[in-house]
């Protein structure tokens, strides 16, 4: 996600996605009037740049995700409980969501053993998403997402700080019964003292693997806020009908700075 942190960018912004908006509205539903294919933000990092049709709501949620990390002696452990992404198709390439956080459960143990648990309600992030193309079919799709995040967090969770973010996701055929999608944007963090920017990068393939079974292969990178961050993701979905989806996986750190293991699973349902 992009976070700007100049209000004059935010402006800017804030007035071309309005302008998107209105031009998305003049091209109404999908061509034809039939129904897409179910297609989600998630079991990957990857976001795509598909859109709910107008009028249609579509939920995307971990039923429950863990991860752990061990750095400079501390090991933490993470809990999350049924956080969701609430999607709304506005117009004909714009959809509108909100991401929220319900419950994080953050333990870390020193290397003496002493212990401390942070708990409670995560961050709140709104976001906006454009297609360009690709949304009713083609080999190549793309679009823009803009986030804000604000600091809803309890205390020990967040950064009580807020921050956005830019992304521009991409997905195409690759041929061979593969699929392939990426995304890069810009993240402005607060680091308590100043913002910085973060470069983000992923890179994903996919593959059915049998009826209603697929397969998911990715690698992720972050810089430019200390050291680099860099995980490889696998995991596997299942289309239960035209409108719901079950996932689960794994994300492995393979830099220091990422954490060492998350483990999820999850669904998305449309409605």
């Amino acid at each position: 996600m992009l976070r700007s942190p100049r209000p004059v960018l935010w402006l800017v912004v804030a007035a071309l996605d309005w302008g998107l908006v209105a031009q998305a509205s003049a091209a109404g539903a999908p061509a034809g009037g039939g129904r897409r294919e179910l297609t989600t933000d998630r079991p990957d990092a990857t976001e795509s740049p598909f859109t709910v049709e107008p009028g249609r709501v579509q939920v995307e949620l971990d039923a429950v995700s863990y991860s752990r990390d061990r750095a400079g002696g501390v090991r933490t452990t993470e809990w999350t409980i049924a956080p969701w992404n609430l999607r709304y198709g506005l117009a004909g390439s714009v959809e509108a969501g909100i991401v929220v956080v319900p419950h994080v459960r953050r333990t870390e143990t020193g290397p003496a053993g002493d212990r401390q648990t942070a708990r409670g309600v995560g961050d709140t992030t709104l976001r906006l998403k454009w297609n360009g193309a690709g949304n009713d079919g083609g080999p190549l799709a793309y679009g823009v997402i803009t986030e804000i995040k604000l600091p809803t967090a309890a205390d020990g969770i967040g950064n009580d700080k807020v921050e956005g973010a830019v992304t521009l996701p991409v997905a195409f055929d690759i041929g061979a019964g593969w699929d392939g999608a990426g995304m890069t944007g810009i993240e402005w963090v607060h680091t308590g003292t100043a913002r910085r920017a973060v470069w983000f990068n992923t890179l994903t393939v996919a593959r059915e693997l049998a009826a209603d079974w697929s397969a998911f292969f990715e690698l992720t990178s972050a810089a430019g806020d200390g050291p680099h961050v860099a995980t490889f993701n696998t995991g596997v979905t299942r289309r239960l009908g035209p409108n719901l989806q079950l996932d689960g996986g794994v994300f492995w750190g393979i830099s220091r700075a990422a954490p060492d293991l998350t483990l999820f699973a999850g669904l998305s349902r449309r409605f």
